[in-house]
């Protein structure tokens, strides 16, 4: 009987390839409709831009996990890019939605406070911050925090040492994913708070009656928000914790099956950067502009005025029950 190819790599690369070009081409569109919707050119857009951005570069990046994660025979220049850079790009992007989560967070928790926080009055600096401090960390093992042994073949091992790994995974990854639950949990709090504000007004001025349709359609709304958060986590974040904690088995040695160590990881961090998307989708300021294109074939007439958001006060009109549907990065919902 002959030798038969593994088909393991194949299938690895067939799924990084076709996850990192939806996930371009899914961000490109978003970005479009920002940018040809002038309602929307605000500064608290920027952030979701950025957000956009660095998603993109996380796309482009998942094809370069398996080469990663498997030990080739490369030298210094060629091993460190290969490692840092698709680094730099999953921690400048976690960095940038946890931006855009806390902006979320202060503008709609704090609202007569927020033009004065440093979140709304320092933006481009907020900006910087996002990727000046994931560059500087994801640059620590060129700097000199690494096991590089000239006589060995490149491997993950040898560009970040075990504390490193420890450090990024334990006290930036996880915390910050933990961060913007508690955040959007914060939010369904206060849209409930509202909810039941609303409800109390109705009731006093109508005693007596049945709830009336916009207080049913405020009840579905509010449980659409946690059925949607809830299935973010489940299907984003899930996967992307567990690839993190089999990435700490394999740096111990207690998980030697590289092969399901690759598809686990690549799944895992292409589902965390389908959120951005999901919350770019979700957003009907961010779609308007394809939907008047689909409508309308307005071709050409992309970024003429009004055409984007010319229907922009009546979808808002739908959207101003719930505090949540505020901001740049409004919840799925």
């Amino acid at each position: 009987m002959g030798n038969h190819a593994d088909p393991s790599p194949l299938l690895i690369y067939w799924l990084t390839g076709s996850l990192a070009v939806f996930i371009i081409l899914a961000n490109l569109a978003i970005t479009l409709g920002i940018l040809c919707n002038r309602t929307l050119h605000g500064a608290t857009s920027w952030f979701f831009l950025s957000l956009l951005f660095a998603d993109l570069l996380t796309g482009a990046a998942l094809p370069f996990i398996p080469r990663v994660k498997l030990e080739v025979s490369w030298g210094y220049h060629r091993c460190f890019f290969i490692h840092v850079v698709p680094n730099f790009f999953f921690l400048s992007f976690l960095a940038n939605l946890l931006m855009v989560h806390c902006q979320r967070y202060l503008s709609v928790c704090y609202p007569l406070h927020y033009h004065r926080l440093w979140v709304s009055r320092w933006v481009p600096l907020c900006l910087l911050l996002a990727w000046a401090l994931p560059l500087l960390f994801a640059c620590l093992p060129v700097l000199g925090w690494n096991h590089w042994e000239t006589s060995s073949n490149c491997s993950y091992s040898q560009v970040f040492p075990r504390a490193y790994l420890y450090l990024e995974i334990y006290g930036f990854l996880i915390p910050s994913i933990l961060a913007m639950a508690v955040m959007s949990t914060q939010l369904l709090r206060v849209a409930r708070r509202h909810m039941q504000a609303i409800t109390t007004v109705l009731h006093s001025v109508h005693p007596g009656q049945a709830p009336s349709a916009l207080e049913q359609q405020l009840e579905l709304r509010h449980a659409k928000c946690i059925a949607s958060l809830s299935l973010i986590f489940l299907v984003c974040w899930v996967p992307y914790v567990a690839s993190l904690h089999l990435s700490v088995l394999a740096i111990q040695n207690s998980f030697s099956d590289k092969t399901t160590l690759v598809i686990l990881t690549c799944v895992g961090s292409g589902n965390a950067a389908l959120v951005p998307i999901i919350l770019g989708l979700s957003n009907q300021q961010y779609t308007q502009f394809w939907r008047d294109v689909a409508a309308k074939g307005c071709g050409g007439r992309c970024c003429e005025p009004g055409g984007a958001g010319r229907r922009e006060g009546r979808a808002s009109q739908g959207r101003a029950a719930l505090p949540e549907a505020e901001g740049p990065a409004p919840s799925p919902c």
